[in-house]
């Protein structure tokens, strides 16, 4: 069994890496960026600190492996940040120096395709955090969405428990990052519609799991990021989402069906499962369109548990992942899920 501790916390004032472990977005779009830096500094008083690949667009895998080590490798740098996501970080965690990375700890916070480098620290024993980039989250058009900066805060500077809360507002369309009249208004919000639970009669408390659902099965496929011994997972918390590529229902249900049959999704006694991005510049789903492809994920997500793990406790339209409130979600830690009192607490 892996042994798993949360890494030393950084405090205001320090150095935190910011890398770009997936694409070099921030070069394509200097203005979200820019803002996500402004705020880490003015916002959270930390000093962000770019390397090499980080606005490079057609980096190797190499180059940005070298920039991960290069981060866990500075005593000066006491937390790392992605830039945002991509489509091949798959590509680069082969790469990784997993006894350098073990021997210098630090905080990690990412989502979407850095789902890979999450589960690779989770296997090196390192609590790293699903949640906060820079691009995303902290350079969000008008100001970061409050319940979004005080999770971070917390995931960044507070050890110990804190508690989870449904949006009270929330959006999943987004407007163009080469615009700079994107960045003059807050963006439009809808009204909060709660957390949906099933087998909401038991508490379910243990260490987490998951990720973005399509990065997860592609980690299956290559057979990486999913411990030896399945059993690793007895009793944990299995979170999931899905990104703006909105994946059909079905391919949902597979992914979850091939988790089953692999053993792995019975091992879980609760299931999180982020509200769905139900909008994207490719798919621009009107409100009721919206509606029913989120309803038929969760119908999807249902069929596949009750098939497999149909005991599960079970909370839909989390805040995390591709949403925006994004709640932080400690990856590898403590998970307290609690039924009857409908609380989802976290231990950062």
């Amino acid at each position: 069994m892996t042994t798993l501790s949360y890494p030393p916390k950084p405090s205001p004032g320090d150095r935190i890496a910011v890398i770009s472990p997936s694409s070099g977005l921030p070069g394509l779009f200097p203005l979200p960026f820019e803002l996500g830096l402004e705020r880490l500094r003015e916002e959270f008083g930390l000093e962000p600190v770019e390397y090499p690949a980080t606005r490079t667009m057609g980096s190797t895998p190499r180059e940005r492996a070298d920039d991960i080590h290069a981060a866990f490798a500075d005593p000066g740098i006491k937390a790392v940040v992605a830039s945002t996501g991509g489509d091949d970080q798959i590509t680069v965690v082969p790469l990784l120096d997993r006894e350098l990375i073990r021997a210098h700890p630090k905080p990690f916070f990412g989502t979407s395709d850095n789902t890979h480098l999450l589960a690779f620290l989770r296997e090196a024993g390192i609590v790293a955090f699903h949640g906060a980039s820079v691009m995303v989250e902290l350079g969000r058009p008008g100001a970061m969405h409050p319940q979004t900066a005080e999770s971070l805060r917390a995931a960044l500077f507070t050890p110990g428990a804190y508690e989870l809360r449904p949006a009270g507002r929330w959006r999943d369309v987004d407007r163009d990052w080469a615009d700079p009249a994107t960045f003059d208004a807050e963006p439009e919000t809808r009204p909060g519609t709660g957390w949906t639970w099933v087998n909401a009669d038991r508490v379910a408390e243990g260490r987490t799991w998951g990720g973005c659902l399509e990065i997860v099965g592609w980690m299956l496929m290559a057979d990486r990021g999913v411990a030896r011994d399945l059993s690793e997972y007895d009793g944990g918390v299995l979170f999931l989402e899905t990104s703006e590529e909105l994946p059909s229902a079905e391919e949902v249900f597979r992914t979850l069906r091939n988790m089953g049959e692999r053993g792995l999704l019975g091992r879980f006694s609760a299931l999180l499962m982020g509200r769905p991005k139900t909008w994207s510049f490719e798919r621009p789903l009107g409100p009721q369109e919206g509606a029913a492809y989120a309803a038929a994920q969760r119908e999807a997500v249902r069929r596949a548990m009750r098939t497999y793990a149909p005991d599960a406790l079970v909370v839909f339209d989390v805040d995390l992942g591709h949403t925006d409130p994004q709640l932080v979600i400690p990856y590898g830690g403590q998970v307290r899920v609690d039924g009857p009192a409908r609380r989802i607490t976290v231990t950062y």
